[in-house]
């Protein structure tokens, strides 16, 4: 496994991933080197068929500030065409966030400023304390939420984009919770409890299962009815039904019993 200085990767013998932003004394904020080794990361995740799922989170207080100041300094001193480069790799690390072929569940604590708020949407899921802080800050220093803004739109919605990424307004985690960003939000308190509880639901279910339903709702968007689609969904079941856990599933649902995937790990 790859030796990373601003993150840590680790592997779960249940068959899940957490992949941690580890700059605490810096409060998670971003850099080059962060971004660098985030794409690294999971591009280890994605090749690794035994993950069931990846959680990204934050050591310390704050799931993360956003960009590292002197990361700014030096961006604000490169050329367009380097500032172009740039960007292309904080979208290459939301975009494989984003597409990451497993169920993907942020857990937030503390701050999520500008680009964290970008990670915390390309995940399927997320949950966070209520009293968690969050805000598309970019405006209030002069910049914008460009490299993310689709995926917060995929999140929350065109018109609650607006705005937060317009006023640069801090908002809760329970408001995140309220605009559907986070799935569930909880005290301080009670957020490793309700970490192991989404751990074990998804535990629960097939990898591979999990795996073809991201594709396959990725596929879907919006839902829109085309012939194509119907087509591509009628494939996926039948692909799934006639998979090896597909087969598996139908049987121990038959049977009564639990299916393989969850005997191996219970």
């Amino acid at each position: 496994m790859t030796e990373f200085i601003t993150v840590q990767l680790e592997k779960n013998p249940r068959g899940f991933a957490t992949l941690w932003l580890n700059r605490p004394e810096k409060n998670n904020a971003f850099n080059a080197e962060m971004i660098h080794e985030l794409i690294l990361a999971l591009n280890e995740v994605q090749s690794d068929k035994s993950l069931r799922f990846l959680l990204l989170r934050g050591r310390g207080k704050h799931f993360s500030a956003g960009a590292d100041l002197a990361w700014m300094q030096d961006s604000a001193r490169l050329d367009y065409n380097a500032n172009v480069r740039d960007a292309h790799e904080l979208g290459e690390l939301m975009h494989k966030l984003y597409h990451l072929k497993m169920p993907t569940l942020a857990v937030v604590q503390g701050a999520a400023f500008g680009g964290a708020v970008g990670l915390i949407a390309c995940c399927d899921i997320a949950i966070g304390t209520a009293d968690a802080q969050l805000s598309l800050s970019e405006v209030r220093i002069g910049l914008a939420p460009a490299v993310i803004s689709p995926f917060v739109v995929q999140a929350i919605g065109e018109r609650a984009t607006r705005r937060y990424a317009l006023t640069a307004e801090r908002f809760s985690g329970e408001c995140a919770h309220e605009l559907g960003l986070f799935a569930e939000s909880c005290s301080s308190e009670q957020l490793d409890e309700k970490v192991d509880v989404w751990l074990g639901n998804l535990l629960l279910n097939s990898p591979q299962a999990m795996r073809a339903t991201k594709g396959l709702l990725h596929q879907v968007g919006s839902g829109a009815l085309k012939p194509s689609l119907r087509t591509y969904t009628e494939s996926v079941i039948a692909r799934v039904r006639t998979s090896p856990e597909g087969q598996e599933g139908l049987r121990a649902f038959l049977e009564k019993r639990q299916p393989a995937w969850q005997e191996q790990y219970s």
